[in-house]
């Protein structure tokens, strides 16, 4: 055998020994992927030649307890393709963005992505739309179900309904707390399909049909909501104010009729707010603070937010005193316009001109502070915070709404005596907008406090009522005696007291007034107010409870007797019409409390004291904007309103004051028609006076008039305009 075929044998042999190898390490690789890891890649498989998609579920409808819809869902449709099957993507960009409206180069850039065989191209598109789509016979491209939460009012009930996510999730109200009940579950639907995402014709198509969401029926009326959000939003139009709320509550069930609240937003673009210069302003906005914005505005503040009650709250102290036997109503107390407290004066609204021997109902009429200090005294704090806590302020109401919280308020050890005093008449303590209503309510009522809520009942799409919510009572924070008592004393609030513009002819209506000071970065800033009113009505037997809370109103009207009980009387007057109440008296101009008007006398050049006298005797009363000139002997150089101007019985007339032998001392105020705010500011500031500002634009009215003297340090009200 020569050297050359022994040559070709070893080279033979070589190959068929490496073939060997190749082969054996191919079938141990393919036994490896069938054996051990076929499991996995099986797995893998499935998914690529399963086509899962989500068969999305019809929330449930919300209705008011009426039947009337407040949030549906409408069923439209959701485009997509596949841009593997997709021929000539550039016309089929170029058509179909013109039948949806949508900029061509994106399109454009979805149907050719290489790295997804499917891309989202639209969503809640029309039937008119589909249709228009289906007739250009474009390949690779399919529709599903797309449902879209839809508020027929837009804004209306806003913050009760709260609003959804893009893909229909419960973002805020009624539609996050009740998220698993009206969301339902989704179905599915299975199909075996090819690499080009066709239907493999040996497969069998699983579908499992969604379960659609239940129906929420609230306790809201609609009708009554409508009169609510009608006078709020007149009242923060004509106070020009930073926020209006009133609330609406049987006071038995605790169920809410109405909540209005103003300024709010449309549920159906819920990151657009309704200013238009907002809109403009947040648009300019980085998107975390664009994102906090909305936050903010879809917070609500009758649940997350607190604010001091004022006067309103001495409901509370009252009542707490009248139960353990500090006071009746005919007690006596002596009131000299003002109170020391560990070395802190605490006036009374009136220590101008004080109220002198009252009896306690009086007091609480009167609304007299240092009478509300000298029953927490007698109390002690440990009594009146067993009464705070007993009427629900400490926790929380247990309302069915995401995210309530509960009130601000000094832990016991904390309290001295000047935050025992200034907690008696609703300072130094904050509650929720609800917290007040349910705690204010259970005075009322027997002294039960009740859980209140906003949904009714639960249904099926079938109809059928499957949860009903009953009303619940937590405690008994005072007697029925006691309520009894309270119930009679606020009656007179109303009809003899500063509630009186709350007042409606022929029917028993009771409450309190509240003012006050705000609180700003922990601080009480001077100007701003919270202006309130509790109501109730039968006062006799009560079935509804209204807190109407109007914040920071600007102008010179902020006390609640002045603007919070009208806008309570307004709603009174149409729920008391549409609920069909029968009058309680048939003598109407005889026998109730109706409003009056008066006619501002001439009060420029007497002394303090008088003027005080002379405003009383016209059924009004006088606030004092001088600093140092507050002695009754003190001049009268201005007033506001001017003589002669038709007001309501029990308005404030503003005084501005001096000293006739100190007239050299005094400056005269400018005269600033057509200023800027800037202006008026620089003018007013060089002549050592302050600038009082309403509205904005060029000055427009000012009070006092150009010329009047004025000590250094007297404020001058400025109304901008246009």
């Amino acid at each position: 055998m020569n050297q050359r075929m022994v040559s070709s044998r070893r080279r033979i042999m070589g190959l068929h020994i490496i073939t060997s190898l190749l082969i054996l390490v191919l079938a141990f690789r393919l036994g490896w992927l069938q054996i051990v890891e076929g499991e996995k890649y099986q797995s893998i498989a499935n998914k690529q030649q399963t086509s899962d998609l989500v068969v999305p579920s019809k929330r449930g409808t919300i209705f008011d307890r009426n039947g009337k819809e407040l949030a549906i869902t409408t069923v439209k449709s959701r485009i997509w393709a596949n841009p593997y099957l997709i021929d000539s993507p550039e016309q089929v960009a170029s058509k179909m963005s013109r039948i949806l409206n949508m900029d061509e180069s994106e399109l454009l850039q979805r149907l050719t992505r290489e790295e997804t065989s499917l891309v989202s191209i639209a969503r809640r598109v029309d039937d008119q739309t589909v249709e228009a789509i289906k007739e250009l016979g474009v390949r690779g491209i399919w529709f599903v179900d797309d449902n879209e939460r839809v508020y027929p009012y837009g804004n209306f009930a806003a913050y009760i309904l709260g609003h959804t996510t893009d893909d229909g999730m419960g973002i805020a109200g009624i539609e996050q707390r009740y998220e698993k009940e009206l969301a339902g579950i989704a179905g599915r639907s299975i199909v075996n399909i090819d690499g080009a995402r066709r239907q493999l014709p040996f497969n069998v198509e699983k579908t499992y049909e969604p379960i659609n969401g239940i129906n929420l029926i609230l306790t809201v009326d609609e009708i009554i909501q409508h009169y609510t959000e009608k006078a709020v939003t007149a009242a923060w139009t004509e106070h020009n104010a930073d926020r209006v709320i009133a609330i609406l509550m049987e006071v038995k069930t605790g169920e809410i009729l109405s909540m209005g609240v103003k300024p709010d937003y449309n549920p159906n673009t819920p990151r657009i707010p309704l200013d238009e210069a907002t809109e403009i302003y947040w648009e300019s906005l980085p998107l975390d603070d664009r994102m906090n914005q909305w936050y903010s505005m879809w917070r609500n503040p009758v649940f997350q937010e607190v604010y001091e009650p004022g006067s309103v709250f001495k409901v509370i102290t009252a009542s707490a005193a009248l139960e353990e036997g500090i006071a009746n109503s005919n007690t006596k107390f002596q009131s000299t316009g003002s109170i020391n407290v560990a070395g802190t004066t605490i006036r009374s609204w009136r220590w101008y001109n004080p109220f002198g021997e009252q009896t306690f109902a009086e007091a609480v009429r009167n609304s007299d502070n240092p009478v509300f200090v000298q029953l927490a005294q007698q109390m002690g704090k440990e009594t009146l915070y067993r009464y705070i806590d007993g009427f629900g302020i400490g926790g929380v109401t247990g309302i069915d709404y995401p995210g309530e919280i509960g009130a601000f308020m000094y832990r016991l050890s904390q309290i001295g005596p000047v935050e025992l005093a200034t907690i008696s008449f609703g300072q130094s303590i904050s509650v929720t907008p609800i917290q007040m209503l349910v705690s204010a309510s259970a005075v009322i009522n027997d002294g039960h406090v009740v859980v209140p809520h906003l949904v009714k009942e639960m249904m099926t799409e079938s109809g059928e009522i499957i949860n009903k919510v009953e009303p619940s009572t937590v405690r008994q924070a005072i007697s029925a005696e006691t309520s009894k008592h309270m119930r009679d004393i606020l009656e007179s609030v109303v009809s003899e007291g500063s509630g009186n513009r709350a007042g409606v002819p022929g029917y028993r209506i009771g409450g309190k007034t509240g003012t006050a000071q705000k609180v700003v970065n922990g601080r009480y800033e001077s100007g701003k107010y919270i202006a309130s009113f509790f109501g109730f009505f039968p006062a006799d037997d009560p079935e509804i409870a209204l807190l109407v809370i109007i914040d920071e109103p600007k102008g010179e009207r902020y006390y609640g007797g002045e603007i919070a009980a009208p806008v309570a009387g307004d709603i009174f007057r149409e729920v008391i019409r549409y609920m069909d109440y029968k009058p309680a008296y048939q003598e109407l101009e005889e026998t109730t409390s109706v409003r009056q008007d008066v006619i501002v006398p001439e009060i420029r050049e007497m002394r303090l004291g008088d003027a005080y006298e002379r405003l009383s005797e016209s059924l009004l009363t006088g606030q004092l904007e001088t600093k140092s000139a507050s002695d009754q002997q003190a001049l009268v150089i201005d007033q506001f309103p001017k003589p002669g101007t038709t007001v309501p019985a029990n308005s404030n007339v503003i005084l501005y004051t001096g000293y006739s032998e100190n007239l050299s001392a005094l400056v005269a105020v400018p005269d600033l028609n057509g200023k800027t705010i800037r202006e008026a500011n620089t003018i007013l500031s060089a002549q050592e006076l302050v600038l009082k500002i309403t509205g904005s634009g060029l000055a427009r009215e000012q009070v006092p008039e150009a010329g009047t003297l004025l000590e250094p340090g007297s404020l001058v009200n400025v109304h901008f305009g246009p």
